[in-house]
C-alpha cells in the first residue's frame, strides 16, 4: 500500500506544524508513504474551463500536472492545510478544487480511497479537517479520522506581535503581552497532539491492510453523500 502525504503550508518544512503533523500521521502507518510540500509550488484553483470532461485529465499547465500520478497511484492520502481566516489556505484549496478533474463520466479513479485530514491553526485547526473531508466525500474518499492542532499564528514573528491590538498575542494573552519562547504554540511541545496523530496514522495503516476494500468503502460513502443531498434539498 502506498499512501500520499500533502503539505499545504507554504512555511518551510522545517517550521510548519501543518508538514511536521502530516509526517507524524505517516510515519505512523508503518505503509510506503511520500510526503510533497506545496511550497513554492505553482497551483491554480479550478477554472471551469471542462477541459477535463473527455479523459479526466486536467488542462490548465502547472504544477498540478506533475502530482497527477502520484495522486492516481495512491491507496491513501495525509492532507495537511493552515486555517487561514477560519478557512483553508488558498494553495491546498486551490489542490483539493484540481481533484474536480477526476470526476467526470463517472470517472471512479478516486474513489473509495482513505484519507486522515489534518488542520493547524493559531487556535484551532478543526475548520481546515472538516473543509478537507468535505472535499473527499465528494469523491466518495473515506477520511477515517482528523488531526486538529494549533500552531505559531504569523503574529509571533511579524514584529508587532505586543503592540497589535487585533494580534493573536493579544486576542490569546491580553494587552501588555510580552512573546516569550515558551508561549509560542509548537507541535512539538504538545504530547496529546502527538499522540492523536500517531493514533491517526495507525488506524490509517489498519484500514489499510486488514482486508480493504475499495469497493465497500465506495459503496458506504456514496450512501452518505446521498443522504446529505437528500437532506439538504
Amino acid at each position: 500500500m502506498k499512501i500520499l502525504g500533502i503539505s499545504g503550508s507554504p512555511r518551510r518544512p522545517e517550521v510548519s506544524g501543518v508538514y511536521r503533523l502530516v509526517k507524524i500521521v505517516l510515519e505512523a502507518t508503518g505503509q510506503d508513504y511520500e510526503l510533497v510540500s506545496l511550497r513554492g509550488k505553482t497551483i491554480g484553483g479550478c477554472i471551469a474551463c471542462l477541459g477535463c470532461v473527455k479523459d479526466n485529465v486536467c488542462k490548465v499547465k502547472d504544477d498540478m500536472a506533475d502530482l497527477r500520478d502520484k495522486i492516481v497511484e495512491a491507496d491513501a492520502y495525509v492532507i495537511g492545510a493552515p486555517n487561514y481566516y477560519m478557512g483553508i489556505n488558498a494553495l491546498t484549496s486551490a489542490f483539493l478544487e484540481r481533484l474536480y478533474q477526476f470526476r467526470h463520466q463517472t470517472g471512479n479513479t478516486l474513489w473509495g480511497r482513505l484519507a486522515v485530514a489534518v488542520g493547524v491553526g493559531g487556535a484551532s485547526g478543526q475548520i481546515c479537517c472538516d473543509g478537507i473531508e468535505r472535499f473527499m466525500d465528494y469523491r466518495f474518499i473515506e477520511t477515517v479520522a482528523k488531526v486538529s492542532g494549533q500552531g505559531a499564528a504569523s503574529c509571533y514573528s511579524c514584529g508587532y506581535g505586543e503592540s497589535c491590538k487585533v494580534g493573536v498575542p493579544v486576542m490569546l494573552h491580553g494587552e501588555g503581552v510580552k512573546i516569550t519562547q515558551d508561549m509560542i504554540p509548537d507541535i512539538n511541545k504538545q504530547p496529546e497532539l502527538i499522540a492523536a496523530a500517531e493514533r491517526a496514522g495507525e488506524l490509517l495503516g489498519q484500514r489499510l491492510s486488514n482486508d480493504y476494500d475499495r469497493s465497500k468503502v465506495t459503496e458506504k460513502m456514496q450512501k452518505i453523500m446521498m443522504e446529505k443531498f437528500k437532506s439538504s434539498t
